[in-house]
């Protein structure tokens, strides 16, 4: 580029030949870079602390009817997605155990429940002469996967009731699980039927 324009300026102080040109000084500065925006402020933000969401406190949304506490745990007849669960609720979780309950307050419970339309209706009452020896259990026979199970409702000592899945394993025999029970409504109502046939669900000592 000549450094004289044919104005005889020097080229970047003429006016008129430096016009439009990186010269020109009436030429707006060059863009600016861009910037990160700044940061969010996470002042008064709390984030949940490692494992709480195995922690939190669990509701139950749906229909349930109830019996106890005992010992501060409450047993909880429920409709979930799927069936029903029976579960032990102590301070807002469900506790990793098979529920037990009160002989004696098995009736109320259950009238709650066929009220509710968790159960058809109440199991009948064909207890016969009087309640069932401890071990004596009513059953409504399923399958876990190739494993035969029983959902059963069975008498334990000090007049109290246990609703759990037995699972038939090979060369073990039946074992018993500590959790709570999820079925499908019709296996409550079997095992509780087959149960109150046998006294399991009547209060007091067995007949003698």
């Amino acid at each position: 580029m000549p450094t004289f324009c044919r104005h005889n300026r020097f080229f970047a102080e003429c006016p008129i030949c430096s016009k439009g040109t990186v010269l020109d000084p009436s030429r707006s500065a060059a863009r600016r870079p861009r910037t990160s925006p700044a940061p969010r402020s996470t002042a008064g933000t709390k984030r949940p602390a490692p494992g709480a969401a195995l922690t939190a406190v669990r509701t139950s949304r749906g229909e349930y009817a109830s019996a106890g506490p005992y010992d501060g745990a409450e047993i909880r007849l429920e409709r979930v997605p799927g069936g029903l669960r029976m579960a032990a609720w102590r301070g807002g979780q469900i506790e990793r155990a098979a529920p037990v309950i009160d002989a004696a307050d098995a009736p109320a419970l259950l009238a709650d429940a066929a009220q509710k339309q968790l159960l058809s209706a109440p199991p009948p009452d064909g207890h016969g002469d009087g309640a069932a020896q401890v071990g004596a259990f009513g059953a409504s026979p399923g399958r876990t996967g190739e494993l035969r199970d029983e959902l059963r409702v069975e008498r334990l000592e000090d007049g109290r009731v246990r609703v759990a899945r037995w699972i038939l394993r090979p060369n073990r025999g039946w074992q018993l699980q500590e959790a709570p029970v999820m079925l499908p409504p019709a296996r409550f109502a079997q095992a509780l039927s087959a149960a109150a046939a046998q006294g399991v669900l009547v209060s007091g000592g067995p007949a003698e």
